[in-house]
């Protein structure tokens, strides 16, 4: 069984679902989405992320682009190494939620947290995007476009497997750094980078 839309139901009103990509990864912005489905065409299939090929994603999150509202927020590695990865991913998806064409009246929000200062209400769903279908959408988006970002990122900067493991710390990637040293799109702050850089 997946994700449903009760929770929307329930609260009643705009609900946004919002999640994130790329919390962990090496290198890279972290990458929010903000997603406001009309309940009359809700695209089959939402589910989380990780769950879908690829292909899946692709598909489900070009339908969301022409049937729901979406709105993509970033932090970039620079703003990822002056607040922490938390901070920024907090910034990320305010600036989704702050992207919507139509204020919601409530965000649910992965994880078990939320950014402080939004402009509508917000509440944390652990493990929404397995929840709400609104999340399972934002959790889509937020991965589609972030996989892009990296991809073109591995074109400019051959040699760390980024169109693969999309800068996380994958065996290629720590052998690209060893061999080929840090580039402006690794995030100094995380240990294996600052030990690097460091030595």
């Amino acid at each position: 069984m997946g994700p449903d839309f009760s929770m929307e139901i329930g609260l009643g009103g705009i609900v946004a679902g919002v999640d994130e990509v790329g919390r962990g990864p090496w290198a890279g912005p972290v990458t929010a989405c903000a997603v406001v489905l009309d309940p009359d065409c809700i695209p089959e299939g939402l589910n989380d992320s990780k769950k879908l090929t690829q292909a899946r994603r692709d598909a489900l999150a070009q339908m969301l682009l022409d049937c729901a509202e979406v709105s993509v927020g970033w932090a970039s590695v620079e703003e990822i190494d002056a607040l922490n990865i938390r901070q920024a991913t907090f910034l990320a998806m305010s600036r989704a939620i702050s992207g919507l064409k139509t204020t919601p009246s409530h965000a649910l929000i992965d994880g078990n947290a939320t950014p402080s200062g939004l402009s509508c209400a917000s509440s944390c769903v652990v493990k929404g995007d397995a929840l709400s279908v609104s999340i399972a959408a934002a959790s889509i988006v937020a991965k589609v476009r972030r996989d892009s970002l990296m991809k073109e990122l591995a074109v400019m900067h051959p040699g760390y497997g980024w169109d693969t493991n999309m800068g996380y710390g994958t065996a290629k990637h720590s052998d690209g750094l060893h061999h080929l040293g840090v580039t402006p799109h690794h995030r100094r702050s995380f240990a294996p980078i600052r030990k690097m850089l460091c030595g």
